[in-house]
């Protein structure tokens, strides 16, 4: 694991003359040597909501640092707006985004040398691509999310992104007006801010503060809210304060520390992309996790917080509430905490909680007390069979039947299945195929928040199954199975689904099967060829060629030798 050097002093001899002439054309004293020089890694961009809102963060924490007697040295890292790239080949950049963001921020910390690094993010990938980039660097480090969104209203309702791609599939069966869908898709986002449930950016903000990576309270503030300036300087000054005592990512990163953020997205009912981005957290702080871990926890943790998708309520109520203290005071009274883990703060989990009241706030039902949880065990579900010998990802809460079988409705990429849902030719009782979208095969496997809605907005989302060998948004709900494994580019059962085929979804049996004879399988298999890649140049190309599977969390440096 790579490390990094304590000290700012400069290496004596002919590097010390031009390391420093370099540092005084850009303003700096004599003086500025004996401080330590901290990154701030700022995924600032009028790309989207969700990082519109991080310069003034960052400029308010280029202040503190410098208060706190430390040198600023502000770098760029780049963001893919998964909302705005849904449905469209551009969401086949978002997965891939992660891991630009990684190497940058381990670029520029280790190539400048700096003895700290302070890392804003707002949409999905910049919290996990983030936090592998500073275990990767594992010099003094915290996470600032840019905060969620508050929610759109209309008609009296809140609205938010999810309410745009289902009013899409309500449009399309004729349950709502060209003009209704207008209204929502021009009042569902009021200003900056990641998406408003626990979606991916919430989840993943959530699950860092309970990773111990980023302040408490600070993962469920909205971005336009005073309160998100204050914790951000707040953060400055506790990173100077971890470079002095030299409390590095490695130090807090830890596999309790891992189950302790775990426990956070399996309470908060979060999304499955967590799944995927804490195997590649793990394997970045070379931590053994697989992905049956995933299953491990789910039995033991209950979903505490009734929260989007499938639950009522937003981030931002959450916070109201109490936010992530309140859920983490809960789970460590239940003994679903490891309290002795060290975080950003300097203190454990257990001395950042002490003050925090036990047990479910009074009055309100955002937050469920233990012994009456939204639902009895975790709500991300590691399913397996032949379909998913490595396994798949469901999300099983919000649905009345999680078993279902039914025939293959079989499309080889999401736009052919977009518009088969769009245009009714998917009825109750079809299990939707949707391959050759995995990390390989997609490239970059994007997300399907587009087709998923639409089966919600036009009534299907509890009698339609969808398989996919892509992923999901945070947003998704319904009787829904991702990130199947092996991928259907690779060979894995998912490429010899024939339309028609019955496949059987059993979450209640952890089961993803498809009901076809072994000897018809071993003929199709033998017909078999893999697709020829559809890029031959550039990012998506590389992706493709050095990707993982999904069941290792679809990072790019694990390689034959590691055993993938």
């Amino acid at each position: 694991m790579a490390s990094n050097r304590r000290s700012r002093n400069i290496t004596e001899g002919v590097q010390r003359a031009p390391n420093r002439s370099m540092f005084y054309g850009l303003g700096y004293t004599a003086d500025d040597f004996s401080k330590p020089m901290i990154g701030v890694a700022n995924a600032h961009s009028t790309i989207t909501p969700c990082n519109a809102g991080l310069q003034p963060l960052a400029d308010a924490a280029v202040v503190a640092l410098q208060e706190a007697g430390a040198n600023a040295q502000l770098f760029g890292i780049p963001t893919i707006s998964d909302g705005m790239s849904m449905g469209t080949e551009g969401m086949k950049y978002s997965l891939v985004s992660r891991e630009v963001i990684a190497d940058c921020i381990e670029t520029c910390v280790l190539g400048q040398w700096l003895d700290g690094v302070l890392v804003f993010g707002g949409c999905d990938k910049n919290m996990p691509g983030g936090i592998m980039g500073m275990l990767r660097a594992n010099v003094p480090a915290i996470f600032v999310y840019g905060g969620t969104i508050l929610p759109g209203r209309l008609n009296g309702q809140d609205l938010n992104i999810v309410s745009v791609f289902e009013a899409v599939g309500e449009h399309s069966a004729g349950r709502i007006s060209d003009a209704d869908l207008l209204a929502i898709e021009r009042h569902a986002i009021p200003g900056n801010g990641s998406c408003g449930g626990m979606y991916t950016a919430n989840t993943m903000s959530s699950a860092i503060e309970a990773l111990g990576l980023s302040l408490p309270y600070s993962s469920t503030m909205a971005n336009v809210e005073s309160e998100k300036m204050q914790s951000t300087e707040d953060s400055a000054r506790a990173l100077v304060a971890a470079v002095k005592q030299d409390l590095k990512p490695l130090d807090i990163v830890t596999r309790k520390s891992i189950e302790n953020a775990v426990a956070v997205v399996m309470a908060t009912g979060g999304s499955t992309n967590a799944v995927l981005h804490f195997l590649a957290i793990a394997h970045a702080a070379d931590i053994p996790w697989e992905i049956d871990d995933f299953e491990r926890m789910r039995k033991k943790v209950p979903v505490l917080c009734d929260l989007k998708p499938s639950g009522r309520y937003m981030a931002i109520d959450l916070h109201r509430v109490g936010g992530i203290p309140r859920v983490m005071k809960i789970l460590l009274d239940a003994g679903l905490l490891h309290g002795d883990c060290m975080t950003i703060t300097g203190k454990t989990v257990a001395e950042n909680l002490a003050n925090i009241a036990a047990g479910a706030p009074p009055q309100q039902d955002v937050i469920r007390p233990m012994e009456a949880p939204v639902y009895a065990q975790g709500h991300l579900a590691i399913l397996r069979g032949n379909l998913a010998v490595e396994g798949a990802v469901a999300k099983i809460t919000g649905l009345k039947t999680p078993v279902m079988s039914g025939p293959a409705r079989v499309f080889d990429d999401e736009q052919s299945a977009l518009d088969a849902i769009l245009q009714g030719a998917i009825k109750a009782g079809d299990v939707v195929v949707m391959r050759y979208l995995g990390p390989k095969g997609g490239p970059g496997m994007p997300e399907m928040l587009a087709p998923t809605s639409a089966l919600v907005g036009q009534g299907l989302g509890e009698t339609v199954g969808l398989v996919t060998d892509g992923r999901f948004s945070g947003g998704t709900w319904g009787m829904v199975v991702g990130h199947v494994a092996p991928e259907a580019y690779a060979g894995g059962l998912l490429a010899l689904v024939a339309e028609g085929d019955n496949i059987t979804i059993d979450a209640h049996n952890l089961l993803l099967q498809l009901q076809v004879p072994d000897e018809e399988i071993a003929r199709r298999r033998a017909l078999w060829r893999q697709p020829q890649p559809r890029y031959q140049r550039g990012v998506l190309a590389k992706f493709a060629r050095n990707a993982a599977s999904a069941s290792r969390g679809a990072v790019l440096d694990l390689y034959p030798e590691d055993g993938w």
